[in-house]
């Protein structure tokens, strides 16, 4: 591995002109997700001395592009980008779903949360995900159809950063997709080969089988002109009435409707759900790492917290000094991700229904005892939750939900400053497979533990009413020394996205990569015992070493969407995913 980093091999050329990538069969067996399917696209850095944009697909970066350069906020141009994504990259977010957004306001200085998580109806009960013997469902018998539709938080959460930081009108931003919806896009590559991968899937319900295949019942191939008419009439819907137009009245009970009805697996979603539904401004979390400060989304997230711990856990050792290519780094890593893991999977859940110590699991002196267990050169042997200070006497068993690769993040900073993070999903790839109005269900309600206790002992995330199901989304913004932003950073990809968001974060603080050489650098992770090398780079190349060290080794893809900005004194410089169709654009 020459010049101390690691060199992304390039696996597919460029197709359809500069912005999409070929995508590749991928064994997806152990994930059951159709969400691994990729390819790789080689993408330089990107510089802008006035604002930037960075999301999933090229169509839906214009949008918001097009907002900046109007005088638009970072708010106005995500809502754009949120809904031309919906359009063109269905299967990972869209209106049907739930976001997190971290927000600077550069007036106010001032930083937020902003939860837009979905909600179990109010009909849930903690056996939903169990058979009538009380055993936990096999994961797509709990998926596809109504069981596991949570109410969506998405339009609110878009009408609730608006009414905050929006410039712009708000059916403005609803423009470039209602005109992508009504004339067209190509289907892109990646969704071509995710709709081939969950045909069968997707076939089960008349309108994603009438939406996603031709009139011959054959998946739709890569560059078809696909037009969505019912979701142009949703967005106009929403762009003249606001959320209410969502949340009540006739879209509102055909969404109900359609969840309570789908064959073979109804769910429980009601009226009463979604006219009740609220975002919820929550205070940020924020951990130290040397210099900076690492904040991002609280529960019912366990992205900023566990984030936190690894970098805070690694705060003990020189990972400089040690550089990318080292075994070593990597054996920490390993450490750090599979301790902190532990305490997610004990304590972390929505904390308006169970108590979380964050602050304990956040501690200075607790991720320093934590530390001192990577002593030895060896892989750790066996991993437990610890026992941080906790003022709350509470007896948890550890979570046992299934968390898949899925979702898409958008990192944005506008003309004045402002800097937005938002990770947005709808759960599995292409969500419940219902799909009202031109758009997808979520099926957030999985994220929950199928289980409810263990061995008599409660788990925090088990299946309770209205509460917001434990996420691994990690919306990250970092603070300077100032209090500035100076990196705005997420990923998609289930639980993997604690390990992605970490990951760049080392390799930009201490390995001195740009962000670009950040997100490209091959993902190495090992939350949970055993550890996935990304397919195809050089990270491969360690695999003996890791082997010698102890841990059981697996070759995969590993199929982050990390987007991120940073900003300089000189401007920003943006970073896209190689393993995505995505793109940095700035101005």
């Amino acid at each position: 591995m020459s010049g101390g980093k690691f060199r992304r091999c390039i696996l597919a050329g460029l197709v359809a002109a500069c912005f999409t990538v070929q995508a590749e069969e991928v064994d997806v067996s152990d994930d059951l997700a159709p969400e691994e399917a990729t390819g790789f696209e080689e993408k330089g850095l990107v510089k802008a001395s006035k604002h930037m944009v960075v999301a999933a697909n090229p169509l839906a970066v214009q949008a918001g592009d097009e907002v900046l350069r109007k005088g638009g906020s970072a708010a106005d141009a995500a809502i754009a980008v949120q809904l031309v994504l919906n359009l063109v990259e269905p299967q990972s977010s869209g209106i049907g779903g739930g976001a997190f957004t971290l927000y600077y306001d550069a007036v106010k200085k001032k930083l937020t949360t902003l939860d837009g998580r979905e909600t179990a109806p109010l009909e849930s009960t903690p056996t939903l995900f169990q058979d009538e013997k009380g055993k936990p469902l096999k994961f797509f018998d709990a998926v596809v159809g109504g069981r596991s539709v949570g109410t969506p938080g998405t339009v609110k959460l878009l009408e609730d950063m608006h009414e905050r930081y929006g410039k712009r009108p708000w059916s403005e931003l609803f423009q470039p997709a209602i005109k992508l919806a009504e004339e067209g896009f190509r289907v892109s590559p990646r969704l071509a080969s995710l709709i081939v991968k969950d045909q069968a899937r997707l076939s089960r319900y008349p309108d994603t089988r009438r939406y996603f295949f031709d009139e011959k019942g054959q998946p739709l191939q890569a560059g078809v002109l696909l037009k969505n008419p019912e979701f142009a009439h949703t967005l106009r819907l929403i762009a003249s009435k606001g959320s209410k137009a969502f949340y009540e009245g006739e879209l509102a009970n055909k969404i109900v409707k359609t969840v309570r009805e789908a064959k073979g697996n109804p769910g429980v979603l009601s009226l009463v759900d979604l006219e009740n539904y609220r975002v919820k401004e929550r205070t940020p979390v924020c951990s130290a790492y040397r210099q900076y400060s690492v904040c991002g989304m609280g529960p019912p997230s366990s992205g900023a917290t566990t984030v936190g711990q690894i970098l805070g856990i690694l705060q003990s050792y020189e990972m400089a000094s040690l550089g990318p290519v080292n075994p070593e780094s990597w054996r920490l890593f390993a450490g750090a991700s599979r301790l902190a893991f532990a305490d997610r999977a004990r304590y972390l859940a929505d904390s308006d229904y169970v108590p979380v110590p964050v602050q304990g699991l956040l501690d200075d002196q607790y991720l320093a005892d934590r530390a001192k267990l990577l002593e030895s050169d060896q892989a750790l042997k066996t991993v437990s939750a610890g026992k941080p200070v906790w003022q709350h006497a509470s007896l948890q068993a550890d979570d046992q939900s299934i968390e898949l690769p899925s979702t898409s993040h958008i990192s944005i900073v506008d003309a004045d400053g402002n800097a937005l993070s938002m990770t947005t999903t709808i759960e599995n790839g292409f969500g419940s497979r219902l799909m009202v109005g031109g758009f997808l269900l979520n099926n957030e309600m999985t994220d929950f533990s199928f289980a409810s206790h263990k061995k008599g002992v409660p788990i925090a995330n088990r299946v309770e009413p209205v509460k917001r199901p434990r996420s691994s989304m990690a919306p990250t913004i970092v603070m300077d020394k100032s209090g500035k932003p100076y990196i705005v950073l997420g990923s998609p990809g289930g639980s993997r996205i604690i390990s992605f968001v970490a990951k760049a974060l080392i390799a930009h603080i201490d390995w001195g990569m740009d962000i670009q050489e950040a997100i490209n650098l091959p993902h190495m992770l090992n939350p949970f015992g055993m550890y996935e090398l990304e397919q195809g780079t050089e990270a491969v190349q360690l695999k003996t070493e890791l082997e010698k060290l102890g841990y059981p080794v697996k070759v995969r893809e590993l199929n982050s969407g990390l987007h991120g900005i940073v900003i300089t004194e000189d401007g920003l410089e943006g970073g896209a995913d190689p393993r995505r169709e995505g793109v940095a654009i700035g101005f």
